[in-house]
């Protein structure tokens, strides 16, 4: 069984593309999306309607949860809190009331089970939409913040840093970031994990994608944020 897990598209609709083309050469059997769809990017109608007809598993990220109802104070930086809802509020006016609403409705974890293989996926910690684990932390810290829940595997988003890493015999997973990398590759990842009867492998895939077609998007537009946004898409981080 081949699965892959994408998150973090954040409406660039270009690299999604990109990224389902490449699940298309693979046959992958299915795919859940982690979250965080349209928020921050220059087509968050497109990139939330291609997710929404791939017929796949979603769950909800913080990103998802701020397009509904905004950023609220102390969830960003103090200096960044006015932008950021000026991104929101043009995200939101992109889109459709049943399209606000079917992310208002998306769940916030998925439990899986493949043969013998359980599968915990979330998108920044079980009980956060908004916590950050970062890939260089202790294995107590990730073991009290992410392990919570009795699985083989646990997967998440949120970073945009992918990598993997075992702890005690478990596996740890992060799917990196389709539409908005930081990890210096400004290139879509997602993570590809085939699954036997008595083993499992995961690894993180990179897919190239024109990003100068994005930026070209956000410099047409009037995103209250342009010059951030192209930089990060330029450089891969933030």
């Amino acid at each position: 069984m081949k699965l892959a897990f994408i998150s973090d598209i954040h409406g660039n609709a270009v690299a999604l593309d990109a990224v389902l083309n490449d699940i298309k050469e693979k046959s992958i059997d299915r795919v859940y999306v982690l979250g965080d769809l349209c928020f921050r990017g220059p087509e968050p109608k497109r990139a939330l309607n291609l997710i929404k007809d791939m017929n796949a598993d979603v769950i909800k990220g913080n990103a998802d949860e701020w397009v509904v109802r905004g950023v609220q104070k102390d969830e960003v930086p103090e200096q960044a809190l006015e932008m950021m809802n000026a991104e929101r509020d043009w995200t939101y006016s992109k889109l459709e009331e049943n399209e606000v609403g079917y992310l208002r409705k998306l769940p916030n974890e998925l439990n899986l089970k493949y043969e013998n293989l359980k599968i915990h996926a979330f998108h920044a910690t079980p009980l956060s939409l908004f916590d950050v684990v970062q890939p260089f932390e202790k294995d107590e810290l990730l073991t009290d913040k992410l392990m919570i829940n009795e699985a083989d595997i646990y997967i998440y988003a949120h970073i945009h840093k992918p990598y993997v890493r075992y702890i005690n015999g478990k596996c740890i997973v992060n799917t990196g970031s389709v539409g908005l990398p930081f990890d210096g590759l400004n290139q879509a990842s997602y993570v590809l994990m085939n699954v036997t009867k008595d083993s499992f492998q995961v690894s993180i895939v990179r897919v190239k994608y024109n990003e100068h077609e994005v930026i070209s998007q956000f410099k047409k537009s009037n995103y209250p944020n342009i010059d951030m946004m192209t930089k990060i898409l330029a450089n891969g981080r933030i």
